[in-house]
C-alpha cells in the first residue's frame, strides 16, 4: 500500500531476466530488474505476491534511493522521445495548414478568374448580339421607310391624276356633246383603274426581326432567379386531382369521386387547376417540377377561360385564352388556340420554367436545368392571367 504506480504504454523486455513473475493487484505498472535496472511495464498479470526480482518502481526507490538517478535518465529519454514526436506533429500540422491555406488561395483565385473570364465572354456576346440586333432593327426600319416613301410617291402621282380627271369631268358637264361624252367615259374608266391603297407587310415594321435565341435564353435565365411563390387554388381543381396541404403539389387519382363541393371556379371535366395568385402587369416567372409525371400541362390561362365544358373552350391550349407546354408519354408539344406544335427535345425536362411578360406581350417556356429556351408565344392579354396546370399521371409540383 502507498505505492505510486507509474503506467507505461509500451512493453519493454529486460535483457537480463526472463518474463517477470506474477505481481499483485493485476495492475499495469512499471517494474525494475534488480540486476540490470531495466524498466519493464507489467500488463494485467494475475497477482499472487510481490517477488524479489520484480518490484514496483516506487518501492525500489524507497529501498535503494540511488536508483533515482537511473530513473531520471530513463524519464529524460522518454521525454526526449515525446518532444521529438511533438515536434514532428507540430511540423506536420504547420505543413498541413500551409498546404491547405495555399491550396485554398489557389482554388479561390482560379474560381475568381473563371467567373471573370466567363462573364467577360457573356458580356462580349451580349454586346455583339446587341449590336447585331440594333443593326437588324435599323435595316428593317429603313426598308419599311423606303417602301412607304415609294408607295407615297406612287399615290401622290395617282392623286394628281385623279384630281386632273375630276377637274376635266366637272369642266365638261356644261359642254356635253357626243364627242365629249366619249371622252368622259374614257377618263372615268381611267380613274376607276387607279386602285385604292391597301395595307401590305412590306409597309409594316416586322417586330420578329428583333428576335434572338441568345437574348431570349439569357433573359429567361436571369428572370428565373426571381420566381414567384405560387399556390394552387383549391376551388379550381378537378375532382380527379388531389392537392397537398402546402397547396403546391397536384396529384392525379384514377378513381374520380366527389371530393370537393361544386363552385363556379372549379373545372368539371378536364383535370385542370389554376393558381391562386393572378397577374395583370409586369414580368412573372415560376418553375414546376414535372419529373414524376408522363402526362401533364403547364402554362398560363386568362380568367375568361371556361370551367364547365367538356369542349375545347375549357381545355388548356385549345382556345384563345390559354398557352401551354405539355407532355404525353414521349411526345412534347406547345399549344395555343387549338394549334399544337410538336417539339423535338434533346433531353426529357424534369423542370419547366414559365415566364410571362405583359409589356413585351410574350409567354416563354424554359428548361432551368439545361438553360434551354423551349418555346415562346407572342401574346396579348385582356384579362388577369393565372398559372395553369393539368396532370393525368402521378404528380407535378410548384418549386419555390
Amino acid at each position: 500500500s502507498g505505492w505510486k504506480l507509474v503506467f507505461r504504454e509500451n512493453l519493454r523486455v529486460c535483457f537480463h531476466n526472463s518474463v517477470p513473475q506474477p505481481l499483485p493487484h493485476a495492475a499495469r505498472f512499471l517494474g525494475f530488474c534488480q540486476a540490470c535496472f531495466t524498466g519493464y511495464t507489467v500488463k494485467w498479470i494475475d497477482c499472487v505476491c510481490v517477488d524479489e526480482t520484480w518490484q514496483p518502481i516506487a518501492l525500489r526507490q524507497e529501498q535503494e534511493p540511488w536508483l533515482k538517478h537511473e530513473m531520471n535518465f530513463v524519464l529524460q529519454n522518454k521525454l526526449v522521445d515525446i518532444c521529438e514526436k511533438l515536434q514532428l506533429r507540430l511540423a506536420s500540422v504547420e505543413r498541413f495548414v500551409e498546404e491547405r491555406l495555399s491550396g485554398k488561395n489557389h482554388k479561390a483565385s482560379l474560381a475568381r478568374e473563371l467567373i471573370i473570364q466567363r462573364l467577360n465572354h457573356v458580356r462580349e456576346a451580349c454586346e455583339s448580339e446587341e449590336q447585331r440586333l440594333l443593326e437588324v432593327v435599323h435595316a428593317e426600319e429603313e426598308r419599311a421607310q423606303q417602301s412607304i416613301l415609294t408607295q407615297k410617291s406612287y399615290w401622290s402621282e395617282s392623286q394628281d391624276k385623279l384630281l386632273g380627271i375630276k377637274a376635266y369631268l366637272v369642266d365638261t358637264l356644261t359642254k356635253m356633246d357626243d364627242k365629249l361624252q366619249s371622252d368622259v367615259f374614257e377618263r372615268a374608266e381611267e380613274a376607276e383603274g387607279i386602285l385604292e391603297p391597301q395595307d401590305s407587310d412590306k409597309l409594316n415594321f416586322n417586330p420578329m426581326c428583333a428576335r434572338s435565341h441568345l437574348l431570349d435564353s439569357l433573359w429567361a435565365s436571369i428572370a428565373m432567379i426571381w420566381v414567384k411563390n405560387l399556390h394552387i387554388d383549391e376551388r379550381t381543381i378537378n375532382q380527379s386531382l388531389i392537392l397537398s396541404d402546402n397547396k403546391k403539389v397536384l396529384a392525379f387519382v384514377t378513381k374520380k369521386v366527389q371530393r370537393y363541393p361544386d363552385c363556379p371556379e372549379r373545372f368539371d371535366y378536364w383535370p385542370n387547376a389554376l393558381a391562386l395568385e393572378s397577374f395583370q402587369s409586369g414580368i412573372h416567372t415560376w418553375k414546376v417540377d414535372v419529373g414524376k409525371s408522363c402526362a401533364y400541362k403547364v402554362g398560363v390561362a386568362q380568367n375568361s377561360l371556361s370551367r364547365k365544358s367538356p369542349g375545347p373552350e375549357s381545355r388548356l391550349g385549345y382556345n384563345a385564352f390559354s398557352w401551354v407546354f405539355s407532355r404525353y408519354d414521349e411526345e412534347y408539344t406547345v399549344t395555343h388556340h387549338g394549334k399544337p406544335q410538336a417539339l423535338d427535345l434533346l433531353k426529357r425536362p424534369t423542370q419547366i420554367g414559365v415566364l410571362v411578360d405583359f409589356e413585351g406581350g410574350e409567354v416563354l417556356f424554359y428548361d432551368p436545368n439545361s438553360c434551354v429556351l423551349i418555346h415562346s408565344f407572342r401574346a396579348k392579354f385582356t384579362d388577369p392571367v393565372y398559372a395553369a396546370f393539368a396532370v393525368a399521371d402521378q404528380s407535378i409540383a410548384i418549386i419555390q
